[in-house]
């Protein structure tokens, strides 16, 4: 069993940096790909960031790219999101996601077999 507890969000302003972190308490974090996702109001979950499991490979958004920067922790069993230059745009909830590889989070109707709860991030102008 994987369960994702999310941390980190808050408000920040336009250029600021924001981490999230999502750790898992179950057993078999290791053996999954981790992805972040997000979604505003009124529109659907997008797709942010993944990354394999070993931490090797990684895929972004190409709304985030070289801004956000996804790694993971084995030891601690946590997946982290390092937010840079943040903009409005990037004001969502935020949700740890895992699944059975990194291009199957990514994929146009991702396979996700674990959500976390969720996390705001608010940038204000």
């Amino acid at each position: 069993q994987v369960q994702l507890v999310e941390s980190g969000g808050g408000l920040v302003q336009t250029g600021g940096s924001l981490r999230l972190s999502c750790a898992d308490s179950g057993r078999r974090f290791s053996t999954y790909a981790m992805g972040w996702f997000r979604q505003a109001p009124g529109t659907e979950r997008e797709f942010v960031a993944a990354i394999n499991w070993s931490g090797g490979d990684t895929v972004y958004a190409d709304s985030v790219k070289g801004r956000f920067t996804i790694s993971r922790d084995g030891a601690k069993n946590a997946v982290y999101l390092q937010m840079n230059s943040l903009k409005p745009e990037d004001t969502a909830v935020y949700y740890c996601a895992a699944g059975p590889r990194m291009l199957a989070l990514s994929a146009t109707h991702p396979r996700i077999d674990y959500w976390g709860q969720g996390t705001q991030v608010t940038v204000s102008s």
